[in-house]
């Protein structure tokens, strides 16, 4: 039987299918555009050149300076200031100054630091209250709890990093005694509350999804609450948490307001948890909107973007081939 045209139906799915398409292109533009700005780096020309042009400009009055002793300065500065991968790679972040560096290393290893910090309090705390909230909590206390905890995914980052300068950083460093106020501790701390609530959420959500046929058997064999919602529930919902801490760890990596308010925002190469800490999205942040267009700090920092979304893609693509094929069929018996 042939369907009968609906201007009404039509007009929905021209419109969606129009919302897709057009979320898809901007997705691809941001991409092209954070990469084409990046891509200035790899070029043999890139030097620093308002040093050159400065050097141009000078003048000199008494005896005047040799030439060879002005190019060699010109090129000292150059070599300083360009983005190789020995500069690129080194220990210190100091983008402004006469011998600009461009070391990378301790944005990356502050990020690491602040993520693991916050997974490490996020992930056993979510999935664990995710477990009673889905398991052991009344039906009363599930309305409450589940709202109450999904209201903090709404709080914004900068509330968050405000409370975290104002009231943790005091906290701790009375509790701990150490020197400095703001660190990477504190910025973990603060990033575990915005990531907590996607933990749970996402978790509790495969938690439910769990067949109660599973958990009436394990009851029916003798197995208590706790034992069934340890060994039955949560490993029949291990892709979901899997995907729960995934994400977690993706939202952690790319918060910025957070870490920029509460982690000292400076670029110190250290394993100490109690030392500040500069990630990689608080120095687009602070940086971006005060650099010269096209220099070599320009492109640095659409570099670290570039990392940023490489880090995100590896996540996903775990997340689609671990879970989806792996898990998946291992939990489906195939």
């Amino acid at each position: 039987m042939k369907r009968k045209f609906r201007i009404g139906e039509f007009l929905i799915e021209q419109a969606i299918r129009s919302i897709a398409f057009v979320s898809l292109a901007m997705i691809v533009l941001i991409i092209i555009f954070v990469f084409r700005e990046t891509f200035p780096i790899f070029s043999s020309h890139n030097a620093a050149p308002s040093v050159i042009a400065k050097e141009e400009v000078q003048e000199t009055y008494g005896e005047p300076t040799s030439s060879s002793s002005v190019s060699a300065n010109k090129g000292v500065d150059a070599v300083e200031g360009d983005a190789s991968l020995k500069n690129l790679t080194g220990r210190e972040w100091q983008p402004v100054s006469g011998q600009p560096k461009f070391g990378l290393i301790p944005l990356i290893v502050g990020s690491l630091k602040v993520t693991l910090i916050a997974i490490l309090i996020a992930a056993p705390f979510g999935i664990l209250a995710a477990l009673f909230t889905s398991v052991f909590a009344p039906r009363w206390a599930q309305e409450l709890m589940k709202p109450a905890i999904e209201i903090l995914a709404g709080i914004p980052s900068v509330v968050i990093g405000f409370f975290a300068l104002i009231v943790l950083a005091s906290f701790f460093q009375n509790v701990f005694g150490y020197t400095y106020r703001l660190n990477a501790f504190v910025g973990g701390v603060a990033l575990s509350l915005a990531v907590m609530p996607i933990i749970y959420t996402i978790t509790e959500d495969a938690l439910t999804r769990v067949p109660k046929v599973m958990t009436e058997a394990s009851l029916a064999l003798g197995a208590t609450k706790w034992q069934t919602a340890l060994f039955v529930i949560l490993p029949a919902a291990t892709p979901g948490v899997f995907a729960a801490v995934l994400l977690g760890i993706g939202r952690a990596f790319g918060e910025t307001m957070i870490v920029l308010m509460a982690t000292g925002n400076a670029a110190m190469l250290s394993w100490n948890l109690f030392e500040p800490v500069r990630s990689m999205t608080a120095t687009i942040g602070a940086e971006m909107a005060e650099v010269v267009f096209g220099d070599t700090h320009y492109n640095v920092l659409f570099l670290i973007g570039s990392i940023l979304f490489a880090f995100a893609f590896t996540l996903n693509a775990i997340a689609e081939v671990f879970i989806r094929q792996r898990l998946m069929k291992r939990f489906e018996g195939i």
